[in-house]
């Protein structure tokens, strides 16, 4: 990851925090990095070319790099980075637009043109109405490499904004898994779908997230689908108290992943910042302490992008009152509730 750093032309490359020197001798004491040295959403040495590429207008990277996932089968990889290229192709569409024009069938073009469609929808307060019209390009996307789950990802998404019917969703997930069973970003698409239509069900979100995290390999991000759920109900602010126990447990079950992987893993930011903002919330100040060691400069936009329009700020400020073991600030959601019982 950080060998593209320096490739990377100022427009694309990852934020860094403000200079900060009143925490430095704090955060050494407690070996963590400073915060003029946090970088924010860092591409992986994949993908960080792609997008200095597409920076310069060349889409031959993107579609290289797309096209070894398919043939790959790796699917993870794949949907993460039609996410990102989606992203910057909204910034600046020009590389998107030639790549399209030149090979409008291919599969990868295809992906990612229901992906932007979908996020353009999505920033818009007609959203239900204008995902109903992009569903064509997303069955363009489903059609043009059958075996692929991510075009299932999208839809699953696309149908929790359209306000989609349970029969339909339930058509949509079974299609999905039969693709890719542990694929997690379907697995996240049905748990926030679940979330966001029984809203306050909190039970019956852990109950689907335990049972699929059991289900999937010990090393799959699925892992940290329990923690998501944890999340999800600490950020709700509404429904039944969720047992203390059943929250340790999914946080613990993700600390187990987190340390299967290693600093080049292009999973563990994501996983770490997700369990750093879980854990802090559950007043569990050691184990956080591991996380922000272990995640060391790298912070991602989400989860924090929940919580303001500066994703690496508040991630900051979070990390000086875990530092400086002052109660994490109730942000949203279920304040209290842990020390008792989007897009």
């Amino acid at each position: 990851m950080v060998g593209t750093m320096a490739l990377l032309p100022t427009f694309i490359r990852p934020a860094r925090a403000p200079k900060a020197p009143k925490a430095a001798p704090q955060l050494a004491v407690t070996g963590l990095p400073a915060d003029d040295e946090m970088l924010l959403d860092v591409p992986d040495d994949l993908l960080g070319p792609a997008l200095v590429a597409a920076g310069r207008g060349e889409h031959r990277p993107a579609a290289a790099l797309l096209a070894r996932t398919r043939v790959r089968r790796d699917w993870e990889a794949r949907d993460r980075y039609v996410k990102r290229l989606a992203a910057f192709a909204h910034a600046r569409p020009e590389w998107f637009e030639a790549w399209r024009a030149g090979a409008p069938r291919d599969p990868d073009v295809l992906l990612v043109a229901a992906q932007l469609a979908v996020d353009r929808a999505w920033r818009s307060p007609a959203r239900a109405e204008l995902l109903r019209e992009v569903s064509p390009l997303i069955t363009a996307a489903a059609q043009g490499w059958d075996r692929d789950p991510v075009p299932w990802r999208i839809a699953l998404d696309h149908a929790r904004g359209a306000r989609a019917g349970h029969k339909y969703f339930g058509e949509l997930w079974e299609a999905a898994v039969r693709r890719s069973p542990h694929h997690f970003g379907c697995h996240v698409a049905a748990l926030r779908y679940l979330a966001f239509s029984w809203h306050g069900s909190h039970p019956e979100c852990f109950d689907f997230a335990d049972r699929a995290a059991q289900d999937a390999p010990a090393d799959s991000l699925v892992q940290t689908l329990p923690a998501l759920a944890a999340m999800i109900y600490l950020t709700d602010g509404c429904g039944p108290e969720v047992p203390r126990a059943r929250l340790d447990a999914a946080a613990d079950r993700a600390i187990v992943l987190s340390a299967r992987l290693g600093a080049d893993d292009s999973r563990a930011a994501e996983v770490r910042n997700g369990l750093v903002y879980v854990l802090s919330r559950l007043g569990r100040r050691e184990d956080t302490l591991v996380q922000l060691r272990l995640l060391g400069p790298y912070v991602t936009s989400f989860p924090w992008n929940r919580f303001s329009d500066d994703p690496l700020g508040h991630f900051l400020a979070a990390r000086e009152d875990i530092v400086h073991d002052r109660p994490v600030r109730p942000w949203s959601g279920h304040d209290g509730h842990p020390t008792g019982a989007d897009h």
